[in-house]
């Protein structure tokens, strides 16, 4: 991973509603309106977070008509976590 992509990453993984989204999605793909019954935030800031979150590739996102589907990727977490563990041996 790029320096810059690490930033992304991390700055996505900087609010904890955000973190929980990576939660709800690790399993299976769901809607947005599904996300967002699981929160007490607007529409607006649940489309913020989704943001941040595809932009750092964290989720992928997929049109179904009007509506969005999300789903993690699992491979750009994994890139992180490797990124993470390069420091762990520098002990």
């Amino acid at each position: 991973m790029q320096i810059d992509e690490v930033c992304k990453v991390a700055k996505a993984l900087s609010e904890p509603n955000r973190i929980e989204i990576l939660n709800l999605v690790s399993n299976e793909e769901m809607y947005a309106f599904e996300i967002l019954k699981q929160f007490d935030i607007t529409q607006p800031t649940l489309s913020h977070h989704m943001k941040l979150l595809t932009d750092s590739g964290l989720l992928y996102m997929r049109k179904e008509g009007k509506m969005s589907l999300y789903s993690i990727n699992k491979t750009r977490i994994d890139q992180f976590i490797e990124f993470l563990n390069k420091y762990q041996s520098m002990e």
